[in-house]
């Protein structure tokens, strides 16, 4: 994570010891947690330097459908089944004029696809009669789409436009709540605390480094502590598995050697690209 001076590789060592001074008895005062926050994400930044949005997309109409269809399902999944539906329904004309029932059948893979249906003949719709078959740039028109929530309208803008703004999703929610970087539960009051910990040009890379340490290495049931490269800022350390040797084991991804989620990558993933759908992986 480059050269940091001797006391942080103390501390990088032993890492229960920079914990157990979060864990004091005093609270954490305002500027001390900004600080912390802050330099969490300057570390993911060097350990996630390729940090990217994990679904497949060429435009922001992809990336909009592709984002709607990820809800209760992984990246992984989407993109083995979007390529099938982008090339039946290109454009949010085409997809607005599809039947119900293939377009259904096309989505299927991805879970819950009567009502993900609904939601892109919807949105599609609205994207042709409203906003002359473009997806708007501005949050408060994309969160009039059906379908489209804050998380959703986040993905898009900072991906698709470069508007920055913060993904809460799962991953998200569940690694700031362990950091104490904030108690709420609520995403929209998760997205307003963490939004005020960082400028706002940080906010799109911040969401891509903190849902990858999420999904690679501070699982939900069982964090890799041992093999975490910011154990020493967590408050949370030791909720998981601190043996080394271990928690390498539980590392996903390309830090586990594993194939990444995009069939796609960008060129600088160190990973190796995902399996279509149906190919053995």
């Amino acid at each position: 994570m480059g050269e940091q001076g001797s006391t942080e590789s103390t501390e990088a060592a032993q890492p229960h010891k920079s914990v157990k001074g979060l864990k004091g008895a005093r609270p954490e005062s305002r500027l001390a947690l900004v600080r912390r926050a802050r330099r969490i994400n300057r570390e993911l930044a060097e350990v996630y330097p390729y940090a990217h949005p994990e679904l497949d997309f060429e435009n922001s109409f992809q990336l909009l459908v592709a984002t709607v269809l990820s809800a209760q399902t992984t990246d992984l999944r989407v993109n083995q089944t979007t390529p099938a539906l982008f090339a039946a329904y290109p454009t949010p004309e085409d997809m607005a004029a599809a039947d119900p029932e293939a377009l259904e059948q096309l989505i299927r893979p991805t879970g819950f696809f009567r009502a993900k249906a609904k939601s892109l003949l919807g949105l599609s719709a609205a994207l042709r009669d409203r906003f002359g078959g473009e997806v708007p740039g501005r949050l408060e028109d994309l969160v009039t789409l059906p379908g489209v929530g804050r998380k959703t309208a986040n993905v898009v803008l900072g991906n698709a436009f470069g508007v920055p703004g913060l993904t809460v999703d799962t991953h998200f929610g569940r690694l700031v709540r362990r950091w104490r970087w904030t108690a709420q539960e609520d995403p929209e009051k998760v997205e307003a605390e963490i939004a005020a910990l960082f400028p706002k040009s940080e906010w799109t890379m911040l969401s891509h480094r903190i849902i990858f340490h999420g999904r690679r290495v501070c699982h939900a049931r069982k964090p890799a502590c041992g093999a975490c490269p910011i154990a020493p800022l967590c408050p949370a350390y030791g909720e998981g598995e601190t043996d080394p040797d271990k928690a390498k084991k539980l590392l996903k991804y390309e830090m586990g050697g594993q194939p990444g989620q995009r069939l796609r990558p960008p060129a600088d993933y160190p990973g190796r690209p995902a399996a279509p759908l149906g190919a053995a992986e």
